[in-house]
């Protein structure tokens, strides 16, 4: 392999690998808000389940995309060399 398509494989391998951890990260936060807050669901009044995700929500967002940072990193780092490979 050249040293030039080496370079090009290295520029789009991590390309694709912060692309898909910013999507990953982005998603996992989403899922994870969604999912937290159905433990609000319970509560009786209305402004007692608006605090609730309020409260809830800034720790969901933060394991969610953290946790959808690195799988979607990884993920993408991986397919992407799978992409560039030559035979």
């Amino acid at each position: 392999m050249s040293k030039q398509s080496s370079k090009k494989r290295l520029l789009i391998c991590t390309f694709l690998a912060i692309a898909s951890g910013f999507f990953g990260g982005y998603m996992g936060g989403q899922i994870s808000i969604q999912a937290h807050s159905q433990n609000c669901e319970n509560q009786r009044w209305s402004l007692f389940k608006a605090g609730c995700k309020i409260a809830i929500a800034p720790s969901a967002m933060w394991r969610g995309s953290t946790t959808g940072i690195w799988t979607g990193s990884v993920l993408g780092a991986f397919f992407a060399g799978l992409i560039t490979r030559k035979e």
